[in-house]
């Protein structure tokens, strides 16, 4: 019987580092504004054979495969369009010759020109940019961190930053069903305003912005932009709040981190990947464990649905509920948190609860404009 198959595209998002996890003596001869300059001139990489990802529903195992495409996300938003389509064609072409039968798009890769479209028409196996499952887990995620620090969703106030972008938007129609109020951050108020419309007559009392400062009073953040650059200071955020950073590179300033230990900063979901799984290459993650847009790619050979089930700027919410439902029956889940490349313990977030207590007496709300 012929075997079910993947690939997936990774890129560096700290070159020096990235580089290094494949080929450590390229990140000790050469900077970080050498590496980027040469990795323009660099063919796609393969980097690993990924081994034993099983359904718990039928036992189907897969096969999959790691293809590096070798820009940043700085080059991939600095240089043209048509050059960066031609590097990442050129990385399916090479997941095509290992055998793979759908392949996925990671992070800048699935962001750059119309996501995914274009790639697609020029390779003979699908694509998918996997952020139909990233919305689901990063829902999932938010929430679950919400009940973790005693928030009371349905009378909360969430916030979504990069709100008029696909996941964000997403993220934005699915959360205006549940909570209290709703706060939509985008840099263009017409698209802000655009979604806030798509987004009222639900639960959820829904406002836009296009300042960070409205995300103040904010007891969830789930922030989802195409930044190179962190765009959420210590000053952003109020004590207990949750910041689910679901952007690479992070959206969350190290300062956070450093200065503000009453807010509790998780990334995007970490997910449990089905089977004794061995990725066969460090991409930052805990052994088994993947990003959710690499879980939609390897459910999708699972369940043998050979199609380009995410490109394009628009989600619905139908596909988001359906490979949640897929992921599910395959043994796909959500599984623990990490923040700044650390795992995150039930005890770090109790201290973050008690500290954000003690520290809530003196704070006080942001009027609203």
């Amino acid at each position: 019987m012929e075997q079910d198959t993947f690939g997936f595209i990774l890129h560096p998002v700290n070159i020096r580092q990235d580089v290094g996890r494949k080929v450590p003596i390229l990140a000790k001869l050469f900077n970080e504004q050498q590496l980027t300059f040469l990795s323009r001139f660099a063919p796609p990489l393969y980097l690993s054979q990924i081994e034993g990802v099983t359904s718990v529903y039928d036992q189907n195992k897969v096969t999959g495969w790691f293809v590096a495409c070798p820009y940043t996300p700085e080059a991939m938003l600095s240089l043209p369009v048509p050059e960066v389509y031609n590097k990442l064609v050129a990385c399916g072409k090479k997941a095509e010759k290992l055998g793979a039968k759908v392949l996925g798009l990671g992070a800048f890769a699935a962001v750059v020109g119309d996501a995914g479209k274009t790639i697609a028409e020029r390779l003979d196996i699908p694509v998918t940019t996997g952020d139909s499952y990233t919305v689901y887990v990063a829902v999932d995620a938010a929430k679950e961190a919400a009940r973790m620090m005693n928030i009371d969703i349905p009378n909360s106030t969430f916030a979504v930053v990069g709100a008029t972008g696909a996941i964000g938007g997403a993220c934005a129609e699915i959360l205006a069903k549940e909570v209290g109020k709703l706060i939509l951050v985008g840099r263009r108020d017409d698209a802000v305003q655009e979604r806030v419309e798509r987004c009222q007559g639900y639960l959820a009392d829904v406002e836009g912005s296009t300042s960070m400062d409205k995300i103040y009073n904010a007891d969830v953040v789930i922030t989802v932009t195409s930044a190179v650059h962190a765009i959420i200071e210590p000053q952003h955020l109020k004590p207990g709040a949750v910041v689910l950073d679901v952007a690479r590179p992070r959206d969350v300033s190290r300062l956070v981190e450093e200065q503000r230990d009453d807010v509790l900063v998780i990334e995007g979901g970490m997910v449990e990947v089905p089977g004794d799984v061995n990725f066969n290459f460090n991409f930052g993650f805990p052994e088994g464990k993947a990003f959710a847009c690499m879980a939609e790619t390897m459910a999708l050979a699972l369940d043998k649905r050979y199609e380009s089930y995410t490109i394009g700027k628009e989600l619905t919410l139908e596909q988001i509920m359906t490979i949640g439902e897929v992921c599910t029956r395959h043994g796909f889940k959500l599984s623990g948190f990490r923040s700044f490349e650390q795992a995150v313990s039930v005890e770090h977030i109790d201290g973050v609860r008690e500290r954000a207590a003690r520290n809530l007496r003196h704070w006080s709300p942001v009027a609203s404009s």
